[in-house]
């Protein structure tokens, strides 16, 4: 199907799904270097190429894209966001020795594997970034439920790993904001009914105290730094710019920004440079679940029975 055949919530959310692809692939050269460091190096990072300290190909993404990719294959081969499902997937992608994987999310896979438990036990350094990168999958299935079958979905497939209040909140946080962009919102709309309530309750996630630059995997500081970058910027292109150049831990500030903006601007915003450079099976794989996940979502009864997430 061309991008010009696609109707508009299918085109965000393919949109949605390749922004999380290409941002990754083109944070993931600039992984852990300061902004100097960038433009001593590249001048303005704009560029997808490879290498970085994972010595990517060119076009290769990490674990950002493939952790969700496992999730929506769970989802859909579940038919709902059943935390079991989601643990094995994780289980399974990690056996599959993933070119990088964070430390929080290593220790949740085995918690599951020791345990059969689907949920982590509640720890406050488990403030990563690691539920959050992963969570776009959850955002599409469940696109028109009720809000409390909403956050049960999210807060299901992010407790696997990260059981803590900060990672709960920025991924209520990013779904909230794919969702209503999935729904035809722009910026001054997401900024609105996402970004204020969730900085009211939770003001360290507030964003234009200081420019975050170098972010950390802190989850407040990715989240800043991709707020930042998507409400100073006016296009995807130049959204992706911004918050990879920031450095740190670009690949998931890059992962995060991208689908949230590729939500809001569409399939047909993403640079086709940028798209071309992607490993394909990787971009067909984005395509087709992003269609799968809006087709689930849309034959889910919208009576809502129980069934729309299970904690198995």
């Amino acid at each position: 199907m061309s991008v010009a055949s696609q109707d508009p919530v299918e085109s965000r959310a393919t949109g949605a799904y390749i922004g999380l692809a290409v941002g990754d692939a083109l944070g993931a050269t600039v992984e852990f270097m300061t902004p100097r460091e960038i433009r001593a190096q590249y001048g303005i990072h704009d560029s997808i190429r490879g290498g970085g300290w994972l010595n990517l190909r060119a076009g290769q993404v990490t674990d950002d894209t493939t952790l969700a990719l496992a999730l929506g294959r769970a989802i859909l081969r579940a038919r709902r966001v059943d935390a079991l499902e989601c643990a094995r997937a994780f289980d399974a992608w990690m056996r599959r020795k993933p070119v990088d994987i964070g430390n929080t999310v290593r220790r949740g896979i085995v918690h599951f594997r020791t345990t059969g438990q689907t949920e982590s036990p509640p720890r406050e350094e488990d403030a990563g970034n690691g539920a959050c990168m992963r969570c776009l999958p959850v955002a599409i299935a469940t696109l028109g439920f009720g809000p409390a079958d909403v956050r049960a979905a999210s807060i299901a497939q992010a407790h696997v790993t990260h059981n803590n209040a900060l990672s709960d909140t920025a991924v209520e946080l990013v779904v909230c904001m794919v969702q209503r962009a999935l729904a035809g919102a722009g910026l001054r709309e997401l900024l609105r009914e996402c970004v204020q309530p969730c900085v009211a309750a939770y003001p360290a996630f507030r964003f234009r105290t200081r420019r975050e630059v170098n972010p950390s995997a802190y989850i407040v500081d990715t989240i800043r730094a991709v707020l930042q970058a998507l409400f100073d910027t006016d296009a995807f292109e130049s959204c992706l710019i911004d918050v990879v150049n920031r450095g740190g831990d670009a690949d998931t500030t890059g992962a995060i920004a991208g689908m949230v903006a590729g939500a809001v601007y569409g399939r047909a915003a993403v640079p086709a440079r940028w798209v071309d450079a992607v490993d394909p099976e990787i971009i067909h794989a984005c395509e087709e679940q992003a269609r799968a996940l809006i087709r689930l979502s849309r034959s889910a009864s919208r009576a809502q029975n129980g069934h729309l997430v299970t904690r198995s």
